[in-house]
């Protein structure tokens, strides 16, 4: 098993926390946002690959669109401090009019992988 978490994941585990009280399981929460599994599939391919070249600098963008489900996003480096990479994800889910935003840090470990850090 991998020791890393990936950058959308972490989104969703923070939308989730906002919403512990009720306990929903990711997959509610993620559906709730308006995203379907395979718009999760393409932000978390583009998160991954924002980091995959190692620390992407400030204000780095890149967009992201379903064309089947027609939603669409930005994932934005908004700070890199201490190992650590800050991420915004403007998301707009399809038949949405405003975007949502989710933030997320991601520091590397040890062995260089990005791990969730609260």
């Amino acid at each position: 098993m991998k020791a890393w978490i990936s950058p959308f994941f972490a989104a969703a585990v923070v939308i989730g926390a906002i919403s512990l009280a009720q306990a929903k399981p990711l997959s509610r929460i993620i559906a709730e946002m308006g995203l379907s599994p395979e718009d999760y599939s393409v932000v978390n391919a583009t998160t991954n690959a924002m980091l995959a070249d190692g620390t992407p600098q400030v204000g780095t963008e890149r967009n992201w669109s379903n064309d089947d489900t027609g939603s669409k996003g930005t994932v934005r480096v908004r700070e890199v401090r201490d190992n650590c990479v800050h991420l915004q994800h403007f998301i707009v889910p399809a038949g949405a009019e405003q975007s949502r935003e989710v933030r997320t840090r991601n520091c590397r470990d040890a062995g260089g992988n990005w791990v969730l850090t609260p």
